[in-house]
């Protein structure tokens, strides 16, 4: 049996015990061809990170046989003491400086109570009694609300004029206070959510569809961005809207075919009522025209008659009073002017009988002679005049 010390097992080998307490780790099997160096075992890693730990706390190295400490643990020395407080202090300095970059803001906290706000740059908090919450304020951050784009029917509303519309926006909005911001809201993006979507509600309630459908978008994005702001400002929320993006604004998609069969109807329905109401503009101004022409001829031809009358009426004064001056003169002129008046319009043939009796020539044409000849003018009227009165002597 004193040669079988191998163990109930046998095969043993030489015994060889070393300072390690005569344990030898069992060899390992030979590498094959090709194969890397062989990865160290776990427990093997972990003995050697005991090992250097006992040294670094001042012990010293090697296993627990004679050549070690013997059962001893690690002892602490002045250098240990120091090199923990220095791993402690440089720790407790890595957690209280901080950096805040150029689009953030940083709020310190003293034992969870607001202490103050601070810009960018390197900032120094004393952990644990003083903590921060670094926010960026310049980023802008959005909130899109509608069918499409949330999944839901968010974006379906009630018109004015009891019709149904399917809105789809955005909210872009970034944080100007940081302090309201991480304070006075518990959830901030679901609180802009709920106010826009009431806003938006409540605009549409009070607006009609085909306004809404055409050209009032650009008006409700102006005056939603207002009244969600004036709401947020009220809660003190720290939060500033950008602007608002009106994207979609149509029927529901179940009516969208009849809907636009309808807004077809209403447009040819326009186009004649634009065409009819242009004939009746032409048609009436022309009306007017005629009728202003109308008047003005009426309005002269009353002036030529009033300024006739009052001529004759001055020159009958004219007359009377030359009447009264000289009688039978004016009596023999106003005779001649009456004859001149009367024969002036009329066509007069003279006919001059010569000594031998001899009358006109049978075939004379005397009436083409009257009807091709022109008329006397009121100046050759008194010659005419006083011709016939001196045949007739």
């Amino acid at each position: 049996m004193a040669g079988n010390n191998g163990g109930p097992w046998g095969g043993g080998g030489d015994d060889n015990r070393g300072g390690n307490g005569g344990k030898t780790p069992p060899p390992r099997p030979p590498r094959r061809p090709g194969e890397g160096p062989q990865i160290p075992e776990i427990d093997e890693l972990m003995n050697r990170g005991r090992e250097q730990l006992r040294v670094l706390m001042g012990g010293r190295g090697g296993g627990t046989g004679s050549g070690g400490t013997g059962g001893g643990g690690p002892r602490l020395t002045r250098g240990t003491i120091g090199l923990g407080v220095l791993a402690v202090v440089v720790a407790w300095v890595v957690a209280s400086v901080y950096t805040v970059k150029p689009e953030e803001q940083s709020v310190e906290l003293l034992l969870g109570d607001y202490m103050s706000t601070n810009g960018p740059g390197l900032n120094f908090a004393p952990w644990p009694v003083v903590t921060r919450e670094v926010i960026p304020v310049t980023s802008e951050r959005s909130i899109d609300i509608g069918t499409s784009r949330s999944g839901m029917d968010a974006g379906l509303m009630l018109t004015g004029d009891e019709n149904i519309v399917d809105i789809d926006f955005q909210v872009v909005w970034n944080i100007t206070d940081p302090q309201k911001y991480l304070f006075n809201l518990a959830d901030p993006e679901q609180t802009i959510e709920a106010v826009s979507e009431s806003v938006m509600r409540e605009i549409i309630a009070q607006s009609q569809l085909a306004p809404i459908l055409n050209r009032d978008r650009g008006a409700i994005a102006e005056r939603l961005k207002s009244e969600i702001q004036s709401t947020l400002d009220s809660y003190e929320s720290g939060v500033n809207i950008v602007r608002v993006n009106f994207d979609k604004a149509d029927p529901p998609e179940p009516v969208i075919a009849s809907f636009r069969k309808v807004q077809d109807a209403e447009q040819e329905r326009d186009r004649l009522q634009n065409v009819a109401d242009a004939y009746a503009n032409r048609v009436e101004a022309e009306a007017r025209g005629q009728a202003a022409q109308t008047i003005e001829q009426a309005e002269g031809y009353r002036a030529q008659v009033v300024n006739e009358a009052a001529g004759e009426a001055s020159r009958f004064s004219a007359v009377l009073t030359e009447y009264a001056k000289a009688p039978e003169v004016t009596r023999k002129r106003l005779y001649l002017e009456t004859m001149e008046k009367v024969l002036g319009e009329t066509d007069i043939i003279l006919l001059d009988e010569n000594g031998s009796g001899q009358g006109v020539v049978p075939y004379l044409p005397l009436n083409e002679l009257g009807a091709n000849a022109p008329r006397n003018t009121q100046s050759a009227a008194p010659a005419a005049a006083a011709t016939t009165t001196g045949g007739t002597n």
